[in-house]
């Protein structure tokens, strides 16, 4: 999973990026051309207990990659922005809601709904730019093009004219009404307001008590199909970031933080993107894998290797829930519980897979 960080300037979008990821960017030195890039590893309980059973001499967790990408500006959104982003399966949007004298916002004062609005904006306006340059280019290509090229090119203008429409309308992509074959027909150009959105209020210290509150409040307001909402301090979690996990518990517990802002952040981004885990037990390795839902067997096989995905043979499955009650998958099996399934088996939260493939 790779994810979009973005955020207006001084809204403590790097700071939130190193709490993610346990970096240390510098804060704001980087131009629009550059751009943070970290990895941060998926914790699921899971995992640790199944490292438990089997003992593996490798444990390797499934990671997020973040990409911080330096503020955007209207001249630039076609460039160096876009490119960095176009890949991205999400977008986090950092807004600043906290208050510091000594860290003047670029609009001239803090107001977080603003905010949110006018970053929404840029992303519709570089949505809306691509899509002028494809309606013309499909109208000088119309001129000279056979009649089934013809019927292609105004089945996509009209598409496209439908989506212009809804965007000048200030609604983004990702909100609009699109068929499955119509979003898998846009999906080539990467439009930046299709992407699933988290904003993330980031707060100061001050604000903590209020915290719940008014991530209650904006997500009445801003929760919507593919966008959902969260509230954390970005200073605070970068600081105990850089802290022993056992040592920034405590710390959590003092200030009544229940969970780390990393695994709030994953846990939501899973749920926007529709993503679920499974694992494989293979040459004394235990593997966590990230997969959309309603995967095929053979697709998630695909994932691991492409040939495995191209020679596959069957799956062998048994639930997480299931291997827990039995102990062993030796024992699954005596029970029943450890199933074959084939390639269009849909795979489910927690499956522990092994795979057959020839090649």
């Amino acid at each position: 999973m790779e994810i979009g960080v973005i955020g207006l300037p001084r809204s403590g979008k790097t700071t939130m990026f190193n709490a993610l990821t346990k970096g240390k960017a510098e804060i704001g030195t980087y131009t629009i051309a550059g751009a943070n890039v970290g990895v941060a590893k998926v914790s699921d309980p899971r995992l640790d207990k199944l490292d438990e059973m089997f003992h593996p001499k490798r444990r390797v967790p499934a990671e997020v990659k973040y990409i911080d990408v330096a503020a955007p500006t209207k001249d630039e959104l076609s460039g160096a922005f876009l490119a960095h982003l176009s890949q991205a399966d999400g977008l986090l949007h950092v807004v600043r809601a906290f208050r510091d004298d000594n860290v003047p916002h670029s609009e001239g004062s803090v107001d977080a709904e603003r905010d949110v609005k006018l970053l929404d904006l840029e992303l519709n306006f570089s949505d809306l730019t691509i899509i002028e340059k494809r309606m013309q280019k499909i109208a000088a290509s119309l001129k000279g093009a056979k009649p089934p090229e013809r019927e292609a090119y105004a089945k996509e203008e009209a598409l496209l004219a439908r989506l212009k429409t809804t965007l000048e309308g200030e609604t983004p992509i990702r909100e609009q009404e699109l068929s499955e074959d119509e979003r898998k027909a846009i999906s080539g150009y990467q439009f930046l307001s299709a992407k699933p959105l988290l904003i993330v209020f980031n707060i100061g210290e001050g604000q903590l008590k209020q915290a719940g509150a008014l991530e209650e409040g904006w997500r009445k307001k801003f929760k919507r199909p593919h966008v959902d909402v969260a509230v954390l301090c970005g200073k605070l979690e970068m600081e105990l970031a850089q802290l022993e996990e056992e040592e920034a518990q405590v710390f959590r517990a003092d200030m009544g933080i229940s969970e780390a802002a990393l695994n709030r952040i994953i846990r939501l981004s899973y749920d926007l993107l529709g993503l679920i885990s499974f694992f494989t037990h293979v040459s004394d390795e235990i593997r966590a894998w990230t997969i959309r839902r309603d995967t095929a067997a053979v697709h998630a096989a695909g994932k691991i290797h492409t040939d495995m995905e191209r020679g596959f043979i069957r799956a062998e499955v048994i639930s997480y829930d299931d291997l827990m009650k039995c102990g062993s998958i030796a024992e699954g099996k005596k029970h029943g519980l450890l199933r074959v399934e084939g390639k269009t088996y849909i795979v489910q939260d927690g499956d522990v897979i092994t795979f057959l493939f020839n090649v």
